[in-house]
């Protein structure tokens, strides 16, 4: 059953990277009474995620860079261990994993498999993560990778049974690479 809602007023409260807006709204609940609520919703746009996993070596690609947010939330040094991943802007999801790939690790994916969207923090922000994953090959590197620019990304090739171990023990806190982690892992695709 679709929500029913009538959004009162929706007021910008900044607009410099990404859009913050004040949204008021009446929603209907399940027994026909109305309440109001009062929410911010960030919108950063839409991303996407991939796993590079090599079956031969049981190993993933991951990248560690620093995020701005988790050294705010507690995080030290502010350096986030994480699966490569990027917004869409006017790229497709699948175009737009690819670009990040090259940049980010340097290798150049294959064949891709679409493996499914989640919605990240429902509660305020809009993003809809795509992910994905594809093996890698030392052949299909074509330079060290690090990113573009103002980024300062370090590529790192884990043992896949490490990178869990790293999620158990808090060394890996990203939720979208959590999540490919576990997908690898129940999916069979490295042991």
């Amino acid at each position: 059953m679709a929500a029913k809602i009538e959004v009162l007023k929706n007021k910008v409260l900044s607009d410099n990277w990404f859009v913050l807006r004040n949204y008021t709204y009446q929603l209907e609940k399940a027994d026909g009474s109305k309440v109001e609520h009062k929410r911010e919703v960030y919108d950063r746009g839409n991303g996407a995620t991939i796993l590079l996993y090599n079956r031969e070596k049981n190993s993933v690609v991951l990248i560690r860079q620093f995020r701005m947010a988790t050294y705010v939330n507690g995080n030290r040094d502010g350096m986030l261990l994480e699966a490569c991943a990027g917004l869409l802007d006017d790229d497709s999801p699948e175009d737009c994993i690819r670009k990040e790939a090259v940049e980010e690790t340097g290798y150049v994916v294959g064949e891709v498999q679409k493996l499914f969207e989640a919605y990240m923090s429902p509660g305020g922000v809009t993003e809809l993560i795509h992910f994905f994953a594809a093996e890698y090959h030392e052949t299909l590197r074509s330079h060290a990778g690090g990113g573009v620019e103002d980024e300062d990304i370090e590529v790192l090739e884990i043992p896949f049974p490490e990178a869990l171990e790293m999620v158990r023990d808090g060394r890996i806190k990203d939720g979208k690479t959590i999540m490919l982690l576990q997908h690898a892992r129940l999916a069979g695709l490295l042991n």
